[in-house]
């Protein structure tokens, strides 16, 4: 319970030397852009079949 009573020394970044200054400058932020919507599948085989046609990955 002492703990709570003692006091807590309160340091600037100064006293240990760091330099706390923006390195970096934002020149501007743009928000991205939408998705496409999905494409829902009803089999497997409907699934393969557009992976390997229109997607091109298998």
């Amino acid at each position: 319970m002492k703990a709570k009573k003692k006091p807590i020394d309160e340091k600037t970044p100064a006293d240990f030397g760091v330099d706390v200054a923006p390195r970096l400058k934002v020149l501007k932020t743009v928000e991205p852009g939408g998705r496409k919507a999905g494409v829902k599948v009803k089999s497997v085989a409907e699934l393969v079949a557009k992976l390997k046609d229109e997607a091109g990955v298998i």
